[in-house]
């Protein structure tokens, strides 16, 4: 039984030393460059590999490059174009190897010094900045061109050629062709006017306005539909009728009713020629309207139904007389060409 005990506690030993001396182990870094020389405008992936116990924390910083020789503080000296997330590449026991790469273009011909890889090493109480061991560089190279072989030459003049009929004859076809479609829909238009009596112009002229019987006609219907009265709504019901009233006389008879009063409307009737009943209802409504109005009168429902009726008759029995104009017959002739 203690042998047992002692074999435990030296196990035991063993392995807690294996991971702190495994962790005391700082990581390691490599990196390398896919072509140390290249072409301006190539593209180049610079490749960072960090190997380290599972318990150390890293960080892979961004790369300070060193400017080109003569640029200014401001111009960047490499194009970082894609900065690759780290991924793992092996995992064995506590041993983790990383890889994180930097694609990256440069423009300009010259030597570019990369410098050393680094990486920012945390672990407990330690927070270092670690190193590769050696410094990448690369070499970017223009295109050569033998100036013995090629002359510089001016710009040449501008040149101004002749219109070809090929280079519009296309538009003009879709100019012809929608001419035509226009002539022909103006002509079936003309021709369907025609039969109708109408002409083109008929359709540009603006509507006849509605005759002011009708509208009046329509705005009394409108109003009875409305059963103002009918939900004790006398005010509204005798203003729309005095409103309606007012307006088939301005329309009808050119007379500002709007703005008269019910005594001066009555004096602007006598120089109207319409029946003296017809006056007498036209003014019984609009002092009927005035005393529900100004007065707060009531009346009853005949009244109600009496006044509309008035104003009713008064626009139908004053509405123009449409006149027909009737055409005789023409004189016939016999079989004898005697006329009858």
């Amino acid at each position: 039984m203690k042998f047992l005990r002692y074999i435990i506690t030296v196990f035991s030993a063993t392995l807690t030393t294996q991971m702190v001396v495994a962790q005391s182990v700082s990581p390691t870094i490599t990196s390398h460059i896919s072509a140390d020389t290249v072409m301006i405008g190539d593209r180049v992936t610079l490749t960072v590999e960090v190997e380290k116990d599972v318990m150390q924390q890293i960080v892979f910083p961004s790369f300070d490059f060193n400017p080109r020789e003569g640029a200014e503080p401001s111009e960047p000296s490499i194009e970082v174009i894609r900065d690759f997330a780290p991924d793992t590449i092996s995992h064995e026991g506590r041993r983790v190897r990383l890889r994180k790469r930097y694609e990256m273009a440069v423009y300009d011909e010259g030597i570019y010094n990369m410098g050393k890889a680094q990486v920012l090493y945390l672990d407990k109480n330690i927070i270092d900045t670690l190193f590769a061991e050696r410094e990448e560089s690369v070499v970017v190279k223009t295109f050569q061109i033998d100036s013995t072989m090629t002359s510089v030459r001016d710009l040449k003049p501008q040149k101004t050629l002749k219109l070809r009929f090929a280079e519009f004859s296309g538009y003009l076809g879709i100019a012809l062709a929608v001419a035509l479609l226009l002539a022909g829909a103006i002509y079936l238009l003309v021709r369907y006017l025609h039969k109708r009596g109408r002409r083109i112009s008929d359709l540009f002229k603006p509507a006849p306005p509605v005759p002011a019987h009708i509208v009046a006609i329509e705005a009394l219907e409108k109003l009875r539909n409305e059963k103002l009265w009918q939900n004790d709504k006398h005010k509204l019901y005798y203003s729309g009728l005095s409103d309606i009233l007012r307006t088939y006389l301005a329309g009808r008879f050119e007379v500002g009713a709007m703005e008269m009063t019910t005594d001066e409307i009555a004096d602007t009737l006598r120089d109207i020629e319409i029946e003296q009943k017809q006056k007498m209802n036209l003014l019984a409504v609009l002092r009927d309207a005035d005393l529900v109005k100004f007065a707060k009168a009531t009346p009853e429902s005949e009244e109600n139904e009496l006044a509309y009726d008035k104003a009713y008759h008064f626009v139908e029995e004053t509405k123009p007389v449409e006149v027909v104009e009737e055409v005789e017959d023409a004189p016939t002739k016999n079989e004898k060409g005697e006329q009858r």
